[in-house]
């Protein structure tokens, strides 16, 4: 079942006599103003007080606000279709689908969508095969409120995001943007592939490379941009794929 939410005041009991002012009226605002816009999002958590905690903390936020919430993949697609909300925060195990699947599946009929996922399970286990499946980012259920808005901002923003604990984990934190004078035209088209979620037998299909070479060139390209390891490698080349794009969409408009 979806459970659309409301956000707006409850109705007030039954009005009382108004008192008489002994002092002039505030002011009232001007008519041009309007309330900030508040970006929705679609909750997916198959534990409904997961999803009523979740709720109460994304609500009291000015700037978010959970338009339905959703106990399964079906109802998320069903969702999906009628919403069209700016952010789908979902857990990663779900019934009758693995996470991967759940978020290829939902990209395939929902291209543009901005995917977080908030799991239990550990991140430096799975945060690479749900950035690889073109998840925006990954936090642990155990990360606090705080935490949690923190990524979903980020997201909504167009960033990649991981746990302070995974950052911490991988000091390669800055956005290192590789140069046709630092790679070569294998190296940058493979950075390209690894932004844009190709898997690596995608990637050597597309270089015409086999798998050990591949991997070669992918230890090469980890040391040139200083990254420590592969997940790090796809947190830089989803962030630099993102950002050419924008510099390009403003150079167009």
């Amino acid at each position: 079942m979806i459970h659309r939410s409301h956000t707006g005041i409850s109705s007030a009991s039954p009005a009382e006599p108004a008192a008489e002012l002994s002092s002039p009226p505030a002011a009232a605002s001007p008519a041009s103003e309007t309330p900030p816009r508040r970006f929705r999002i679609l909750l997916v958590d198959d534990h409904p007080v997961m999803r009523q905690v979740l709720t109460l903390v994304i609500n009291q936020q000015p700037d978010l606000e959970v338009c339905a919430q959703v106990s399964n993949p079906e109802e998320a697609f069903a969702a999906l279709a009628s919403l069209k909300p700016d952010l789908l925060l979902t857990d990663l195990s779900m019934p009758g689908r693995s996470g991967t699947e759940f978020i290829e599946d939902l990209l395939r009929i929902h291209p543009t969508l901005t995917i977080l996922i908030n799991s239990m399970h550990e991140e430096q286990q799975f945060a690479e095969p749900v950035l690889r499946a073109r998840a925006r980012g990954y936090i642990m259920k155990d990360a606090g409120a705080e935490e949690l808005l923190i990524a979903i901002r980020r997201v909504l923003s167009g960033e990649v995001y991981l746990s302070s604990k995974m950052s911490r984990s991988s000091p390669a934190t800055g956005r290192p943007e590789p140069t046709e004078n630092s790679l070569t035209l294998v190296e940058q088209r493979l950075y390209r592939f690894i932004g844009e979620g190709l898997s690596s037998r995608e990637i050597a299909r597309q270089l015409c490379l086999d798998t050990k070479t591949l991997e070669s060139h992918r230890a090469r390209l980890r040391q040139k941009l200083r990254v420590p390891d592969n997940t790090s490698l796809m947190i830089h080349a989803v962030r630099w794929l993102e950002e050419n794009r924008r510099n390009a969409a403003e150079i167009v408009t």
